[in-house]
């Protein structure tokens, strides 16, 4: 949260020089998904990442407890890190920055739906998530590529920030969205983002189990390859 708002501030904020650099709004929202993703894959290879697992998403904690992976005492205290973690994110971001933070053209990097309105925005919302949870399971459990599932996922942010955050503002994440709206006081359409990515992760869980048989879930980890403890119901062979 606090890149999302740091970031914003940068590309969007009047008075930034980079704000006049980007004046074309696709390129503006090309250069943020580059950042974001770039934030994502920065996590997940790092050394926190590498023990936590690196869920900073309470859609994706919710799937790998659907899918067994994690304990439920584990899935409740990470769901409750996470909307802590978003809203300590903006409110360290409104200590850094001060009233740039808050200016009209970044409001706390809150995601709204688009013109479509909030029906459209939650479909695209539930679609994107579920296309980036099977893609995460997909990657995780395929021995050549499950080392680079961090950079599949960043990818697939910075994507989805360049051409789908005009319909719903790109979250996926309910802990983000609510860190943003707890800065901004902004609370309209919340439940899209507190129901389309879970919904979405959870039926691509649900797709993924139904062409797996008998074979299960590797691990609930993005990047297992290094010698951090997991806490995880793991059975990941390297």
């Amino acid at each position: 949260m606090l890149s999302a708002c740091c970031f914003t501030v940068l590309l969007y904020h009047p008075a930034s020089p980079l704000s006049h650099s980007f004046p074309n709004e696709f390129l503006r929202r090309a250069a943020m998904g580059i950042a974001m993703g770039s934030t994502a894959v920065a996590i997940i290879f790092s050394p926190l990442g590498k023990r936590s697992g690196a869920h900073f998403n309470p859609s994706v904690t919710l799937t790998f407890f659907r899918l067994g992976k994690v304990e439920l005492w584990d899935a409740i205290f990470y769901i409750a890190a996470q909307f802590l973690g978003g809203v300590a994110g903006v409110l360290v971001a409104m200590l850094l920055l001060g009233a740039a933070v808050a200016d009209p053209k970044v409001n706390y990097a809150t995601t709204q739906p688009g013109p479509y309105g909030p029906l459209v925005a939650f479909a695209a919302e539930l679609l994107i998530s579920f296309i980036l949870m099977s893609v995460v399971l997909r990657v995780s459990n395929t021995k050549k590529l499950a080392r680079w599932t961090g950079l599949f996922a960043g990818a697939l942010v910075a994507t989805y920030i360049t051409f789908e955050a005009p319909i719903s503002g790109m979250s996926m994440n309910p802990a983000r969205t609510f860190g943003s709206a707890f800065g901004a006081s902004v609370w309209m359409s919340l439940w899209i983002y507190f129901v389309a990515p879970p919904v979405g992760m959870l039926l691509a869980a649900e797709a993924f189990t139904r062409t797996r048989k008998w074979h299960s879930t590797a691990c609930a980890k993005f990047h297992h390859f290094n010698n951090q403890r997991c806490i995880f119901r793991c059975n990941f062979e390297g």
